[in-house]
């Protein structure tokens, strides 16, 4: 429903005289104090969040319609009555709530409060409220400035509406606490020579600026990061890069705010080459679970997930063969649902742990990584699984003697991050930490009294990469180079590579660039490496992602070759 806007430029004289009343009342203020320092006893107090940045807070390019089509989020489409919302989006057109409305889908569209909501509710006995002002296309040295805001002013309309919202509630004489102010912005910013460099220091002077605004010094900061998995990851990589350094450097230096790492989340897929600038809708739940995972983590409440193995599987002494998995979003597994298993024939086993194999993995660089060994099953994001689940299977009724997987991966990551000579986005570089995670992980098994074969690493070649053109162009040169030095640096010479390629992308401006043909030029000359056309995978619903069947189908792929190749 559409209504007015507030005046963003109604005086900001309420909330003092609110925290006054709210004293001499002796009833809670919202006033952003430490979650972990609240007692049990203050269950009742609601705690109210603010979400605010550019399109990918909006939802942009998300459908509420589509939610259905992710199982772990299926639901959220429908209004979470126990939660309510404020909100205030959009520019020249603005979509703004009455006053506190319950908690659903604004104009269709999905934001990663939906998710965020249902996971804290779920997890805490406290009442929770949102409060949303987004606006795409805005920036934080201009629209966002809280002293001298421009263009369409968002920080004092944020702020008019944080304090009328707060203010009904007072009126109502509901007892609240501002809890955690959500941020995703910072893509425009990257594109203007004044803002880009200034933008953690201009971060700092928001944050400080809410603080002393909402008279809230312990108001904690949740700063998302700008997701590389978008094509803006490839042509305006270093401007990104210097947007998540300012975030960085804030997050770093004040206790008090988080950086949220977003960029293994799904993006929206697009025409023509498929990449795109937006989350969509599987993005935008997946940002919000993220949120509220780091939220749950600071108050405590994060559910213990304890997968690691009880007993260890392997007689001492016995030889183990290790493979290694590695790659970009469908080694990651980004869109396989453990939940849809059990609508495939014969997979349904698969959502189970195997104890039988040993696994251990880093996924999206590091932003979820395994306690040690664990049990083989789902251990990806959102319920997620990648192609190690059959690939294992496959393995355990063929090769003899005990196997373990180690899997490694980045879904944000491009084939130029797994160079040993890295990119200018140093924080992307994954050479060195992919390298390191190999040798922890032999050198783990080592040290149980195991001899370890390194049977070699399965790399599925960068979904992105195959359709941006320059990156198109290099990506057999950059995996040349990654095969070449990762054989000097763990003292294997003749170390196998198994390189698995999807049908590239489909379109005329990229065809000229045989991607295909240089992948199997380089095996040619390599017989340590191995190209593995994974052609004849189950149909994808969109271009550059391998769903559920496919992912499955992927799995067994590369252990038959595996089987092929070693007899």
């Amino acid at each position: 429903m559409r209504h007015t806007s507030p005046d963003p430029s109604a005086p900001r004289r309420s909330l003092r005289l609110l925290a006054l009343l709210w004293l001499a009342l002796g009833a809670p203020l919202g006033v952003g104090a430490a979650p972990a320092e609240v007692s049990a006893a203050d269950a009742q107090t609601l705690r109210v969040f603010i979400f605010a940045g550019q399109s990918n807070m909006v939802g942009s390019d998300s459908q509420a319609k589509d939610i259905a089509r992710f199982p772990p989020f299926a639901g959220l489409d429908l209004p979470q009555d126990k939660v309510k919302f404020s909100y205030n989006i959009g520019r020249e057109t603005k979509l703004a709530s009455p006053g506190w409305v319950a908690l659903q889908p604004v104009d269709k569209v999905v934001g990663p409060e939906l998710s965020f909501a249902r996971q804290v509710a779920q997890s805490i006995e406290a009442p929770i409220a949102i409060i949303k002002c987004a606006a795409g296309g805005t920036t934080l040295g201009g629209d966002w400035n809280p002293d001298q805001p421009q263009g369409f002013k968002l920080y004092p309309l944020a702020l008019q509406l944080i304090q009328s919202s707060l203010a009904e509630l007072d009126r109502q004489k509901i007892a609240y606490r501002i809890e955690g102010f959500m941020w995703h912005q910072g893509e425009n910013d990257m594109f203007d020579p004044a803002f880009r460099p200034n933008y953690g220091a201009n971060l700092k002077k928001f944050l400080a600026c809410w603080r002393r605004d909402l008279h809230a010094p312990h108001l904690r900061f949740y700063i998302g990061e700008l997701c590389t998995k978008t094509i803006w990851g490839m042509d305006n990589r270093e401007n990104m890069y210097a947007i998540r350094a300012g975030q960085k450097a804030v997050t770093d230096a004040d206790p008090l705010a988080q950086y949220i790492a977003t960029s293994h989340d799904a993006v929206e897929i697009g025409g023509g080459e498929g990449l795109h600038y937006h989350y969509g809708t599987l993005g935008q739940l997946e940002q919000g679970a993220n949120y509220a995972e780091a939220y749950l983590r600071t108050v405590g409440a994060a559910p213990p997930a304890d997968r690691s193995l009880k007993d260890w599987p392997y007689p001492p002494g016995r030889a183990v063969k290790l493979f290694v998995m590695a790659g970009h979003r469908n080694m990651e597994g980004e869109r396989a649902f453990a939940q849809e298993l059990k609508a495939i024939p014969g997979q349904e086993a698969l959502a189970q742990d195997n104890p039988k194999i040993a696994f251990k993995y880093s996924l999206g660089g590091g932003f979820k990584r395994s306690q040690g060994w664990e049990s083989m099953g789902p251990a990806g994001f959102y319920g997620t699984f990648g192609p190690e689940l059959s690939f294992a299977r496959a393995l355990q009724g063929r090769v003899s003697g005990p196997i373990a997987v180690a899997k490694f991966t980045h879904s944000g990551s491009q084939m130029n991050d797994w160079t040993p000579q890295g990119t200018a986005a140093q924080d992307r570089n994954l050479y060195q930490p992919f390298i390191a995670f190999i040798k922890e992980a032999m050198a783990e098994l080592q040290a149980k009294g195991h001899q370890v074969e390194l049977a070699g690493i399965f790399y599925h070649v960068g979904e992105n990469d195959m359709s941006f053109g320059p990156y198109r162009q290099k990506a057999a040169q950059w995996l040349q180079s990654t095969v070449t030095q990762s054989r000097q640096d763990l003292a294997l010479p003749h170390l196998k590579w198994y390189v698995s390629q999807q049908p590239p992308t489909d379109e005329k401006g990229l065809n000229r660039l045989d991607i295909t043909g240089e992948l199997a030029a380089l095996s040619a000359a390599d017989p340590a490496l191995v190209h593995l056309k994974a052609f004849d995978l189950a149909p994808q619903e969109e271009k550059l992602v391998i769903t559920t069947a496919g992912i499955v189908q992927l799995g067994e792929f590369l252990a038959r070759s595996y089987g092929e190749q070693s007899k």
